[in-house]
């Protein structure tokens, strides 16, 4: 971790990759009230949602033992590693699944860390995934500080070294629970288009460009668009 700060750092002191355009302290005051106020929102549905989930998942946990929710170390703002709340949507162990089918995993990387018809997603899963109700438990990580509502997605360690020079820009913020990877294409968009997304979002952001955002993943999430 400390490496990766070390390379953040350096980057600030050298030439830009992209101009990275800051928000005003007004504009951070009124993005923190309205990650508030959305996580808030976010946090109640999150609790509805489980609830109406529990025998569900208790069913499904009598065949692979796993809980309902799962955390997975993410990158977020500077460098700074948190753990990603989820409604895990895979099997128990599916790590381990990639390493005993060499094929997957193969498949797998070359399309991004996604697979369409991922093996490893349960039946209650695909539904969740399809319409993000697995990105409910985020909505705490935004109440925390961890993430905000809109932001560049939230990078797997492993993932890292892909986004080469690209890193450092896309930790000077904090990753977000949507944005524009999210609402223009989501899984069907790959690396390097989804890191030069992402850059976009950095140069081109303000509360209006976020609230835009947010209706937009609120429409895709009714239509179950785009995801895998």
């Amino acid at each position: 971790m400390e490496v990766l700060k070390d390379v953040y750092t350096h980057a600030l002191e050298e030439e830009r990759l992209v101009a990275f355009k800051k928000f005003s302290l007004s504009e951070r005051m009124i993005k923190r009230g309205l990650d508030i106020l959305g996580s808030l929102v976010g946090s109640f549905l999150f609790v509805i949602v489980a609830t109406l989930l529990y025998v569900p998942y208790r069913i499904c946990s009598k065949k692979d033992h796993g809980p309902m929710l799962y955390k997975q170390k993410r990158y977020g703002k500077k460098g700074e590693i948190f753990y990603i709340l989820k409604f895990r949507t895979m099997i128990v162990n599916a790590e381990e699944y990639l390493e005993l089918h060499p094929d997957v995993k193969s498949k797998y990387h070359d399309n991004g860390n996604k697979l369409e018809n991922d093996p490893r997603v349960t039946k209650i899963g695909s539904f969740i995934r399809q319409h993000s109700i697995d990105e409910l438990p985020q909505f705490i990580n935004v109440l925390k500080g961890d993430m905000s509502l809109v932001g560049p997605r939230p990078i797997l360690l492993f993932e890292a070294e892909e986004y080469g020079e690209r890193l450092p820009y896309l930790l000077m913020c904090k990753p977000g629970i949507t944005g524009y990877w999210t609402t223009h294409g989501r899984s069907k968009v790959l690396f390097p288009e989804r890191a030069d997304l992402e850059l976009y979002y950095l140069q081109y952001h303000s509360i209006k460009h976020d609230i835009k955002l947010l209706a937009l993943t609120i429409g895709q999430i009714i239509n179950g668009s785009d995801a895998y």
